[in-house]
Parts: C-alpha cells; sequence; structure tokens
C-alpha cells in the first residue's frame, strides 16, 4: 500500500496529487493507494483519498503503507523515518505556488546531508523511480535519533559559546 500526505498547507499541491492518480489510471501502480490531498483541487478518480485526515489515522496509514510519500514538511518525514521507512519527499516549490518560498526543498536537503534516510523527488517525472527505489532500499529499524541530535547539539552550542 502506498500512502501519500500533503499536509494542511493553504496552497494545493496538485501536482503530486494528479501524478500519483495519473500513474495509477495508466496501471504503473498497481497497489493500493490512499492520498490525504489537503487544499489540493485536483481530486483523484482513481485512489482512496480525503482533504484532512486527524492525526491517528495518518498514524494507521504511516504505519501500514510500504511506501510513504510526503511533502517536504520535516516533521512528517521524521515521523516516518522514526517509524523505519525511508520517505519519499516532494517539496512543494514556489514555481508551481505549491508554498511561498523553496525552504521545503533547501531543508530536506540539509537534512539528507546530514545522513537522514530518504529520498528527494525534486522532479514529479522520476516519482515512479523513486517509489521502486524506496521498495529496494533496506526499511531501518526502530530508529531514535534523540541522543545522537543532543550530541550535535551539545557540539554546536559549545562550538558557539566558545
Amino acid at each position: 500500500m502506498i500512502f501519500v500526505t500533503v499536509g494542511t498547507h493553504e496552497q494545493g499541491f496538485d501536482r503530486l496529487i494528479k501524478a500519483i492518480d495519473e500513474l495509477v489510471r495508466d496501471g504503473k501502480i498497481t497497489e493500493d493507494v490512499f492520498m490525504q490531498i489537503g487544499y489540493s483541487t485536483y481530486e483523484p478518480k482513481y485512489t482512496k483519498w480525503d482533504k484532512v485526515i486527524g492525526y491517528d489515522i495518518m498514524k494507521k496509514y504511516m504505519n501500514e503503507a510500504d511506501v510513504v510519500i510526503t511533502h517536504g514538511g520535516p516533521s512528517t518525514y521524521m515521523q516516518i523515518i522514526q517509524l523505519g521507512k525511508i520517505p519519499v519527499v516532494v517539496p512543494r516549490l514556489v514555481q508551481f505556488n505549491e508554498h511561498v518560498n523553496d525552504h521545503q526543498l533547501w531543508v530536506t536537503k540539509q537534512v539528507m546531508d546530514k545522513g537522514y534516510p530518504l529520498i528527494i523527488c525534486e522532479n514529479i517525472d522520476d516519482i515512479l523511480l523513486d517509489i521502486i527505489k524506496s521498495k529496494h532500499m533496506d526499511n531501518l529499524s526502530e530508529i531514535s535519533n534523540n541522543d545522537e541530535f543532543i550530541k550535535k547539539f551539545v557540539l554546536e552550542v559549545g562550538e558557539l559559546g566558545g
């Protein structure tokens, strides 16, 4: 099963929703797909979907999904990583009127450069390849990055203060 979530940002994310719906239509995605489409105006015709879902339902879909595709909100993709999964991250981009700037792309690249396991889809035409890639990467075991974060944070604060 594939779960797609675009969050609750007030700008739509039709580019992602339409791409996934068309891949299902064309038979390139054959498994079940559920999409949380937020304020997108494109309504999927070939997948199950809802505009907004509660946290418990989102968590249920994240747990059940083999592949989770998400917008570039760090709290969402870090939660997916904590579940031991490698998210496919499609950052919202200003050129498509999906956000006010390209901070999702910038932050996601920074997170990836720090060694966190995720797949960044910068070109929506590559989304199928990224889905396939995510299926063939080893899923992570239960992770908690709290200890590592605290160590790095203390080092950073120490460097700033010293």
